[in-house]
């Protein structure tokens, strides 16, 4: 099941989310529209995925993932097919509202909620298998989307990816089910040896360590009373702040700085691989620290990172902020979920996540906004400075969740 989550994540990223920069080009010249027109149409998505996500979390939380996620894909497959034949602004709109929505259903958060359910003690490996291998939905769908354009144009090129990504409706339809129970099974896959112990016993609690008192939970609502879940969901909104920023800013500040534009874009595309790492590097060494310092501390180093790339000359100012950013890339996409789990009862837990997820892709969508107008303002050390300092803020919120949730 983790392996063809991974699968379909891969696709549902590649094609929902990554292609578009591809196709941004020859949109842009049969359309006759500008780039911020075009790309208002990915905003738009964007926003409504956020949005999206809350009601896909109570869905979950209630029923389950097999049909919200069967759907989801049949809708992204219908929208791409609709983003293909969009002849104006309008029309492209409406595909991308469809996008945007099938996005809430098959992205991270319901598979998120998925192997929260069905992992205790091998969670961080199942988170870990799941967003390595989407990791490279990037790598893979970029150059594939760029081949198929060539080969056949855009607009077929698009109904062969609406195709493969209705094509994920099948595993989702097949293979997922609301819980282990389902199956004579126990998470992690162990034979169920009888009736389920009662609500708020030791074996509910998500991860050994932290003390959950069940009892007092009554909803989501009582979830977000913990402070420890507040801190986690604040944290999440900074570092997307950040890595939003970076992603859009980092190769025109480079380019002023001096560095040729064949550094630059190595430099940026640098960092989606390093993530990969981060990823790798943070579940190794939180089985002997703990999740929560670990990201802590490579958030940390994100801001770091930030600082040196101002203080030390040029090459060697890029490769340390790479190295030092790009390891904390991605780390919140193990640790929110992880962390989250330890925090909060799994009855409620997609519903939590879902809210978490809306504050985080509102980061999302704000940082490009308000870091340009930030630099156009006042240049790059300031708009960097900023980055810098929601990086650090975000590692600062993670100690005190750790803090909050074993005082409580």
């Amino acid at each position: 099941m983790v392996w063809a989550l991974s699968v379909t994540e891969t696709i549902s990223y590649g094609v929902l989310y990554y292609s578009f920069a591809v196709f941004l080009v020859p949109m842009r010249e049969e359309l006759g529209a500008s780039t911020a027109q075009l790309s208002g149409a990915l905003t738009l998505a964007l926003g409504l995925t956020g949005i999206g996500a809350v009601v896909v979390g109570r869905w979950l939380d209630r029923s389950g993932p097999r049909w919200i996620m069967t759907a989801g894909s049949l809708l992204g497959g219908a929208s791409v097919l609709g983003w293909s034949q969009a002849g104006d602004l309008v029309e492209l709109y409406l595909a991308f509202a469809g996008i945007g929505l099938a996005s809430a259903a098959v992205l991270y958060e319901p598979a998120y909620a998925v192997i929260n359910t069905w992992f205790r003690r091998d969670r961080p490996k199942a988170l870990l298998t799941l967003t390595v291998v989407a990791g490279f939905a990037s790598t893979t769908f970029l150059p594939t989307s760029q081949f198929l354009i060539e080969t056949l144009g855009w607009r077929p090129a698009l109904v062969v990816l609406a195709a493969v990504v209705a094509a994920c409706a099948a595993p989702h339809a097949l293979l997922l089910r609301r819980s282990p129970a389902d199956l004579g099974l126990e998470p992690d896959g162990r034979p169920d040896p009888g009736p389920p112990p009662p609500v708020g016993s030791a074996a509910d609690a998500p991860v050994p360590g932290i003390a959950l008192d069940l009892a007092s939970y009554r909803g989501a609502g009582a979830a977000w009373r913990r402070p420890a879940v507040r801190w986690l969901t604040l944290a999440t909104a900074l570092q997307m702040v950040a890595n939003a920023a970076v992603a859009v800013f980092l190769v025109a500040y480079l380019l002023q700085a001096g560095a040729p534009p064949g550094l630059a874009a190595v430099a940026a595309g640098a960092l989606g691989a390093l993530s990969v790492t981060g990823r790798v590097v943070l579940t190794v060494l939180a089985a002997r620290v703990g999740i929560g310092t670990v990201t802590a501390a490579m958030v940390a180093g994100q801001a770091l990172g930030v600082v040196l790339l101002f203080l030390l000359p040029q090459p060697a100012a890029t490769a340390v902020f790479v190295l030092l950013f790009g390891i904390g890339f991605g780390v919140l996409n193990i640790a929110r979920p992880a962390l989250l789990g330890q925090y909060v009862p799994g009855v409620v837990f997609a519903t939590v996540s879902g809210h978490q997820a809306l504050v985080g892709q509102f980061g999302r969508v704000v940082a490009p906004v308000a870091g340009g107008a930030l630099i156009t303002a006042f240049g790059f050390g300031a708009g960097f400075t900023a980055i810098a300092g929601c990086a650090l803020a975000a590692a600062v919120l993670l100690v005190l969740c750790e803090r909050a949730a074993r005082s409580s």
